[in-house]
């Protein structure tokens, strides 16, 4: 039996020709039906960001009939190692996979994540997190671009104190390189960040003023000092570093 599946853009490099995968049907709750990809479809959904692919199942007792609605796993029988979060905690962009981490003053942060297999509502973080931080796990939305994105975390974090939110912002360091630069927008992939717990990671930030990029190009390195305000990440101090 054939059955076509929407699988996120997010997840595309998992979706290969012949892979395996895991389908639950909820007339069998309990029960997983192994298949495999027989082919990735040409079209991709451009509103729900999605890319369509047809999977064998094999059907030899006809249980499974035409019409019938499941859910799929990819990377069916592959050993993965990693973090165990609940699926509803996951805010999907489309093309991000994003988790609110807690800050511990009543603030959250964005964490871009890499997904591995999903199943009975939990999902698999291979990296981007580690063991023992907090995640906002409920309450979460629907979210289709990176400005929505940007928009429920500047909601979130107004949650916190007014003496908070008339503090000096902190300023972080890190150092980077250059990926894109138009007006006040940069992208960096920067290395760690001591003062967050941040991993290495490319991101994008604001800067405070446009001319603070004066003289510099894509490709170049810099060190730079930013805080977070309004649900962006601001970029106060930036300078040329050494390759």
């Amino acid at each position: 039996m054939w059955l076509e599946a929407a699988v996120p853009e997010a997840q595309a490099g998992q979706v290969n020709v012949g892979a395996k995968l895991e389908a639950r049907f909820s007339a069998y709750p309990g029960e997983n039906f192994t298949g495999k990809i027989l082919a990735v479809l040409p079209e991709t959904n451009a509103d729900s960001r999605t890319l369509r692919v047809r999977v064998e199942l094999p059907n030899r007792d006809g249980r499974l009939k035409p019409g019938m609605y499941a859910g799929i796993s990819l990377g069916a029988g592959k050993a993965t190692s990693g973090l165990l979060v609940p699926s509803e905690a996951v805010i999907r962009t489309g093309t991000r996979n994003v988790l609110l981490v807690t800050t511990g003053d009543g603030r959250y942060r964005p964490v871009d994540v890499r997904l591995g297999r999903e199943a009975d509502g939990k999902s698999i973080v291979l990296d981007g997190v580690a063991e023992g931080q907090q995640v906002v796990t409920s309450g979460q939305f629907l979210i289709d671009s990176e400005a929505s994105l940007k928009g429920v975390l500047a909601r979130l974090n107004t949650s916190s104190s007014s003496a908070a939110d008339t503090a000096q912002a902190a300023l972080n360091d890190t150092t980077g390189k250059i990926e894109s630069l138009k007006g006040v927008d940069i992208t960096l992939s920067h290395g760690p960040v001591p003062s967050l717990g941040w991993g290495p990671m490319t991101m994008s930030f604001k800067l405070a003023r446009s001319d603070m990029a004066s003289g510099l190009k894509t490709g170049d390195s810099v060190h730079v000092s930013f805080s977070e305000k309004n649900g962006d990440y601001v970029i106060e101090k930036l300078d040329r570093s050494a390759p």
